[in-house]
């Protein structure tokens, strides 16, 4: 019976949590807006698409190397190191799974790489400083992780990866895509028990 309540609760989180975050993509979007209006960013360096061919290949590279640490990290950490919301996630439909992965990524890679790495950047004029500081900054993001600090290593890469991949090809849509590739991914192999958490 108390399985039964928990998996409501997280599905009822999880659901309510997807109109805040269309909010604050929409306020990201808005400061992204501003600053290629203001000439702070062009927007070539926001949404290039010169080589589509090259940001196909390593959306697809990234997404299964990443899903693959994923999943690595995940025969290697026990389920006492894991937090507990993300051991709810898989208890959703997959239409509320898809749904939360992409407002979630999108307010991530908006935020995160779209705004901050984009500002350090600018700043600093230095991509692997702005990148590394981003992904520090992404890290700090996940309090939820700070009690569970194996996950933090779960989360670094990623981001180190989705940073570099930004910068790479000028496109943003590129990390957005890796990012809920990668998430959806990993949760649908634990919502079909293709992978489980060590006991």
């Amino acid at each position: 019976m108390k399985n039964v309540s928990e998996r409501q609760v997280n599905h009822m989180n999880l659901k309510s949590a997807i109109p805040a975050f269309m909010g604050l993509n929409l306020c990201c979007l808005a400061i992204l807006l501003f600053m290629v209006i203001e000439d702070y960013l062009a927007l070539s360096s926001v949404l290039s698409f010169n080589e589509v061919s090259k940001m196909i290949i390593l959306i697809i590279f990234a997404s299964i190397v990443l899903t693959l640490y994923g999943i690595l990290l995940t025969y290697l950490t026990s389920a006492e190191h894991i937090n507990d919301t993300n051991k709810g996630y898989q208890n959703n439909s997959i239409f509320i799974i898809v749904s939360f992965m992409f407002v979630a990524a999108l307010f991530e890679e908006l935020l995160f790489r779209g705004i901050i790495q984009n500002v350090l950047f600018l700043t600093l004029e230095h991509q692997w400083l702005a990148i590394i500081l981003t992904a520090f900054l992404f890290i700090a993001f996940h309090i939820q992780y700070y009690r569970k600090p194996w996950m933090l290593l779960n989360i670094t890469v990623p981001s180190l990866v989705l940073g570099w991949s930004y910068f790479y090809t000028d496109n943003l849509l590129v990390p957005l895509f890796i990012h809920f590739v990668n998430n959806v991914g990993i949760t649908i192999l634990f919502k079909f028990n293709v992978i489980k958490l060590k006991s």
